[in-house]
């Protein structure tokens, strides 16, 4: 597939727009699809890489999370968090979207490549979510999570038949678990309804699993979060969703990403930004001032004259890029934090720097007793 730099947008991929529906998007995939695909390209190099871009849109655009997350991140976004299927052959595409389709053995000639025949089902991909502190985030950590998961029976050791039995032979589709359609110049492979792919129907059934082969169960995994992530990012760790059939391989887990809010810091991408409250003196004067980090603490040096709002720049102290392209800034916005109560020393002085600076300012409040003297005394006492 091409390198994320060189890839074209996914919406331009398959001719849609950016608000186009699900059905739109299914629709527009199989038109592309039907459009290159290997069996009327043959020898076609550039079709089959074409087939394999549409099958990746498809992919992404198809699922609301990957879909969310792209249109927030592009493609950096998904690209090395498990975010994109990689088809690494025409078959995993097949397998994959062929059924959905109904292509898996449309153009006729698929039989060994496109159609899954008896050989069983890749196992359904299962989706959790974990919830980090922003400094888990900042860091990386490592998670312990939970799942229900499907996992083959040990009564019947998958095979879904009870003790003794095996399995016979699907005589709707010998054993194939497909069934071929012929609608006029394509013939549509589809699942076998009798054995629903597998190939296989049994008679007397596992007592333990009632002849599925599987049965769920509770597993405990460690999930390792890379340094940077952030609120609706995905994880995928391959291999670990449910049990693939007669063979196949199991499905992946997707881990969503959940950042909870810092109360001293806001993030926004890989800048992060933080309201430093400061005195009047120390804006004018200028300071050294304790601020937090992401490590803990630090000096910040206040320039005299700094303005209440400004913001002051500290380079590669933000998070880190999960893609390993360096770190955002911390952004330290000043507030100049005005005293709602004064002591008799702070207005006095504050009083001869408004005489200085000419500054039309309140007048000094009066106490209650010169109030009280004034309201008795008659217009020549005063």
């Amino acid at each position: 597939m091409p390198t994320m730099a060189s890839k074209r947008d996914y919406y331009e991929v398959l001719g849609v727009a950016k608000d186009a529906a699900a059905d739109d998007i299914k629709k527009a995939y199989r038109k592309q699809a039907m459009a290159c695909h290997p069996d009327r390209n043959p020898g076609d190099q550039e079709a089959e890489q074409r087939f394999k871009e549409c099958a990746e849109a498809f992919e992404v655009l198809s699922d609301d999370n990957k879909r969310s997350v792209y249109d927030r991140h592009g493609h950096a976004g998904l690209n090395g968090r498990g975010g994109v299927h990689e088809f690494n052959d025409l078959g995993d595409i097949f397998e994959q979207f062929g059924e959905m389709f109904g292509f898996g053995d449309i153009f006729g000639g698929g039989g060994g490549r496109g159609g899954r025949g008896g050989r069983g089902r890749k196992g359904a991909s299962l989706k959790t979510q974990i919830t980090l502190t922003l400094l888990e985030a900042a860091k990386g950590c490592t998670r312990e999570i939970e799942i229900d998961r499907e996992e083959t029976c040990k009564t019947c050791t998958g095979t879904g038949a009870k003790a003794g039995s095996t399995p016979d032979t699907c005589s709707y589709c010998g054993g194939r678990g497909q069934v071929v359609q012929s609608q006029g110049f394509f013939r549509v492979q589809t699942t076998c309804p009798g054995c629903r792919g597998s190939g296989k129907v049994i008679r007397d059934k596992c007592a333990k699993c009632r002849g599925s082969g599987r049965e769920s169960k509770p597993v405990k995994l460690s999930v390792n979060i890379p340094a940077g992530v952030d609120t609706g990012m995905q994880l995928c760790v391959r291999g670990e969703g449910e049990v693939g059939s007669g063979g196949a391989p199991n499905g992946d887990l997707f881990v969503e990403i959940q950042v909870k809010p810092h109360p001293l810091f806001q993030r926004e991408g890989l800048h992060l930004t933080c309201h430093v409250p400061i005195t009047y003196s120390q804006a004018a004067l200028g300071a050294e001032i304790e601020i937090p980090n992401l490590d803990g603490k630090q000096m910040l040096t206040i320039p005299p004259g700094t303005q209440p709002g400004e913001v002051i720049r500290l380079k590669r102290q933000g998070m880190p890029d999960p893609q390993g392209g360096g770190r955002g800034d911390l952004r330290v916005q000043v507030i100049v934090d005005v005293p709602r109560k004064l002591t008799p020393k702070q207005e006095t002085l504050l009083r001869e720097l408004a005489e200085i600076e000419h500054g039309n300012v309140t007048p000094q409040r009066k106490t209650f007793f010169d109030k009280l003297k004034t309201f008795f005394a008659g217009p020549e006492d005063e």
